[in-house]
């Protein structure tokens, strides 16, 4: 993960748990007066009640921090991970948003974050149970013919990235498949039943598809936009290999033979 991503999550998350400690004592602070009217005690146990939850997430920040600086396997990875998708990252784009941050800063952070903690809880998976699943947007967008449904579909004349990836995903036995939207992207997971995913999109796609696919693990890669989103995108090769290797467990040779394919 890059070091830039990792900092933005790590402040982001601060900048939350200070929010939410502010907010919880708000939340004790206003009915408290009202509470001692039906007893005395009864401030003290709700006051005890926020605490505690607030130290529960506080511990949480605190074990995903120190996750993330460690940048390796620890205790409780895929709980981490849970409390990330579900809970901080929406609580973390309205945060970016008052700090005046893009929503694309906060979602790469992410992405980044969620694909460390991915690594940190899962290797070794079986070539047929893993599915890499790319947007339609990566095809040459003047082509006539249209792979979604079938990537076999395509000549391989090599104008875009897609010959590659076929060869790839064929080398290794490998799901490859090919998405319009969020919608054909969940059936398509549904259908083939995948134990993990190699997922190529542009920040609002991998987040949505991450946060949609818990507890599915998956590998979100950014996808590179020189022509503008949604048009001729384009993918680094390298960084899906890379995430091939780390999933399927490929020896270097095999990389190495992926590599060569893509060269050629």
């Amino acid at each position: 993960m890059q070091e830039p991503k990792k900092r933005t999550f790590i402040g982001l998350l601060l900048a939350t748990l200070a929010i939410l400690c502010g907010a919880g004592y708000v939340i004790w602070w206003i009915p408290q007066v009202g509470m001692r009217n039906i007893h005395p005690a009864l401030p003290h146990i709700f006051m005890a009640l926020v605490a505690g939850v607030l130290s529960f997430i506080a511990f949480g920040v605190i074990l995903l921090i120190i996750t993330l600086l460690r940048g390796r396997e620890i205790f409780l990875a895929q709980r981490l991970r849970w409390v990330v998708v579900k809970i901080l990252f929406p609580m973390m784009v309205l945060v970016g948003r008052l700090f005046g941050m893009s929503r694309d800063a906060v979602q790469q952070s992410f992405i980044a974050v969620n694909n460390q903690l991915v690594r940190s809880n899962i290797h070794g998976v079986k070539p047929d149970r893993l599915l890499i699943l790319l947007p339609h947007c990566i095809q040459l967008n003047d082509c006539n013919i249209k792979i979604t449904g079938d990537v076999h579909r395509c000549k391989g004349c090599g104008k875009c990235g897609i010959k590659d990836l076929v060869a790839i995903a064929d080398r290794h036995a490998i799901d490859l498949s090919v998405a319009t939207g969020g919608t054909l992207a969940r059936r398509i997971i549904k259908e083939k039943r995948p134990k993990a995913i190699i997922a190529v999109a542009c920040e609002r796609d991998l987040t949505s598809g991450i946060v949609d696919s818990y507890p599915l693990p998956v590998i979100g890669i950014l996808n590179q936009r020189p022509f503008g989103p949604c048009v001729n995108t384009t993918v680094e090769m390298a960084d899906v290999c890379e995430a091939l290797e780390f999933l399927v467990g490929l020896p270097d040779e095999a990389a190495s033979g992926a590599a060569a394919v893509i060269n050629a």
